[in-house]
C-alpha cells in the first residue's frame, strides 16, 4: 500500500481498522516533501519533529479508541495563518523570522480534530497573486509541468495536495485564491460563504473579503475539512453564528430534479476553447444525471475586476499599515529619524505587487477620491450580490469555468499586471457577493494541464454545491487522474 496515495477518507477508515498507524503515514508524506520539495517549493516552512510528535499522540489516541473527526491526519497550512511556535512570513520578507504566539482558530480547529501539521505552504505576498510568483522567497511549481504556474495566492497548498506531499491544506481565498489553484492543479477547493469560518489568526489583506478555504484530492475529503474549520468563533466579529451543517450527508450522488443556472456572462471571448469545451461537456453531463439546466444572466459580471481592485486594495492598505519595522519582522534604518524607518522598512520589506496594491488602494481612500472610487465600488458591488440573489431565486446552483485558461508558464504574465488580474475573472465576483463555491477537476488540455469546473451557492448554501460536485465527480473519472510529474 503505498500511503500518500490514500485519500483522507481512505487513510481514516484504515488509521481506524489499526491497519496502518498515524506515524507511519506522517513518515510517508515527509519522505514523499523530501523526495518532491526541491523541485515543486510548495512548501515555506516543513516542520518534522512536530508532526512526528502529533502522530505519535494520534496514535495514543486511536488505541484508546478516540474517533476525532481528522485524527492522524497530516495536512499543510497556508503560511498567512498564525501558527503559534511555527514561524508565519506571509510569504513576505517583512515578516521574515515572525513566529506567532498563538494559533489562528482555524488551525487551532484542526488540532482539535486530530490533524497533524506536516508545515506551512508557500504563497504569493499577503496573498496578493493569481501564480504564486509574489511570494519573496520561492516560485511554486505546478506537479502537472513543472514550468508552469500552480495558481494562486493559494499556489503552495494546492500543490501539496496534487503532488501527494499532504492529504490536504488550508488555503485563503480573497478573489479565487482556493479555487483557481485548484483548478489549475486538478483537485477540489472550496471557498465557504463570507462568515462561515473564522477570520482570527489570518493575515488579513481585505477583511471584507478573505474567507479559509480547504483542499483536497476529493470532494468528500475538502468536505471533511470545511466540516472540522467551520462555525462561530466569538474572537471574529464577522463569524456567523449560525448552525453548521452535517457537509458529508449531502454527498448522496443524487441531484435530479436540481437547477442549475448557466450564466451568459461567463463564456467569453478570449476564453481557451479548450476550458469553455470542457465545461460545456460538464453541464451536460450534470442534464445527464437528471439536473434542469437554465440559462441566467449576472449582467454586472463585467465591473467585478474594477470594484475588486479598488476595495481589495483600499482594505489591504489599511490592514498592511502595521508592518512598519516596530512590531514585527525585521527592521531597516536608513536615516535618523522614525519616518526614515518606516520608508526604509517598507520599501524594502514589500514586495513590487504589495507595494502596488497599497498604493492604488492609499489613492482610492485618498481625499477628494473616495467618493469616485471607493464608495462608488462598495455600490457596484451591491449590485453584483443583487445580480446573485435574483439568480438564486430560480436557480439552485450555478455553474461556470473556474478559470479562463489553464496553467500558463512561469514568468510568462509577471511583468503585466493586467493580464494576471484577468486570471481571476471568473472567480472575484463570488467574493464580492459573499456566496459559497467549490472548483473540481472536469477535463485537461491538449497539454495535459487540468481544467476546472466551478459550481456556486447561495451564502451558507455550502450542502447544494457539495451534492452537485459530488454527483459530478463520482460519475466520472478526473479526480483518479495523477499529475504527469508524479506518474513519471
Amino acid at each position: 500500500m503505498n500511503l500518500t496515495d490514500l485519500t483522507i477518507t481512505e487513510a481514516l477508515s484504515a488509521l481506524r481498522a489499526r491497519r496502518i498507524s498515524a506515524l507511519e503515514l506522517t513518515q510517508a508524506h515527509l519522505a514523499r516533501i523530501a523526495a518532491l520539495e526541491p523541485r515543486i517549493g510548495a512548501y515555506l516552512t516543513v516542520t518534522p519533529e512536530r508532526a512526528l510528535e502529533q502522530a505519535r499522540q494520534a496514535d495514543a489516541r486511536l488505541a484508546q479508541g478516540d474517533d476525532a473527526p481528522l485524527l492522524g491526519i497530516p495536512l499543510a497550512i497556508k503560511d498567512v495563518l498564525c501558527t503559534a511556535g511555527v514561524p508565519t512570513t506571509a510569504g513576505s520578507r517583512i515578516l521574515e523570522g515572525f513566529v506567532p504566539p498563538y494559533t489562528a482558530t482555524a488551525v487551532q480547529k484542526l488540532f482539535a480534530s486530530g490533524a497533524i501539521m506536516l508545515g506551512k505552504s508557500n504563497t504569493d505576498e499577503f496573498a496578493m497573486g493569481s501564480s504564486t510568483e509574489n511570494s519573496a522567497y520561492h516560485i511554486t511549481r505546478n506537479p502537472h509541468r513543472l514550468d508552469r504556474i500552480p495558481g494562486g495566492s493559494s499556489g503552495g497548498s494546492a500543490a501539496a495536495v496534487a503532488a501527494r506531499m499532504a492529504m490536504g491544506a488550508l488555503g485563503t481565498d480573497t478573489g479565487g485564491s482556493v479555487r483557481q489553484p485548484a483548478a489549475m492543479c486538478g483537485i477540489v477547493g472550496i471557498k465557504p460563504s463570507y462568515g462561515r469560518v473564522s477570520r482570527y489568526g489570518l493575515i488579513a489583506y481585505a477583511s471584507s473579503l478573505d474567507q479559509i478555504g480547504t483542499f483536497g484530492r476529493t470532494v468528500r475529503d475538502a468536505a471533511l475539512l470545511l466540516q472540522a474549520i467551520s462555525g462561530h468563533d466569538p474572537m471574529d466579529s464577522t463569524s456567523l453564528n449560525a448552525p453548521v451543517p452535517d457537509y458529508s450527508a449531502a454527498l448522496t450522488g443524487e441531484i435530479k430534479g436540481l437547477r442549475i443556472g448557466v450564466p451568459k456572462e461567463y463564456f467569453i471571448s478570449g476564453m481557451q476553447p479548450e476550458v469553455e469545451a470542457a465545461v460545456r461537456a460538464a453541464i451536460a453531463h450534470l442534464e445527464s444525471l437528471g439536473a434542469e439546466l437554465r440559462e441566467v444572466s449576472l449582467p454586472h459580471t463585467d465591473y467585478g475586476l474594477p470594484i475588486y481592485y479598488l476595495i481589495a486594495p483600499a482594505e489591504a492598505s489599511a490592514n498592511l499599515a502595521r508592518f512598519d519595522g516596530v512590531r514585527y519582522g525585521p527592521r531597516f534604518q536608513d536615516g535618523s529619524g522614525m519616518w526614515d524607518m518606516y520608508r526604509s522598512t517598507r520599501g524594502k520589506g514589500f514586495g513590487k505587487e504589495v507595494k502596488r496594491r497599497i498604493m492604488l488602494g492609499t489613492y482610492a481612500l485618498s481625499a477628494g477620491y473616495y467618493d469616485a472610487y471607493y464608495l462608488k465600488a462598495q455600490k457596484g458591488r451591491t449590485l453584483i450580490k443583487r445580480d446573485f440573489d435574483r439568480a438564486f431565486a430560480d436557480v439552485d446552483v450555478i455553474a461556470t469555468p473556474t478559470a479562463p485558461r489553464t496553467a500558463f508558464r512561469i514568468g510568462e504574465k509577471v511583468d503585466d499586471p493586467l493580464q494576471m488580474y484577468l486570471e481571476d475573472i471568473f472567480t472575484l465576483p463570488v467574493n464580492l457577493a459573499g456566496i459559497c463555491g467549490i472548483s473540481l477537476p472536469c477535463g485537461y488540455d491538449a497539454e495535459n494541464l487540468p481544467i476546472g469546473l466551478q459550481l456556486l451557492a447561495p451564502a451558507l448554501g455550502e450542502e447544494k454545491a457539495l451534492r452537485v460536485a459530488y454527483a459530478y465527480e463520482q460519475s466520472t473519472a478526473w479526480h483518479t487522474r495523477l499529475p504527469a510529474y508524479i506518474e513519471a
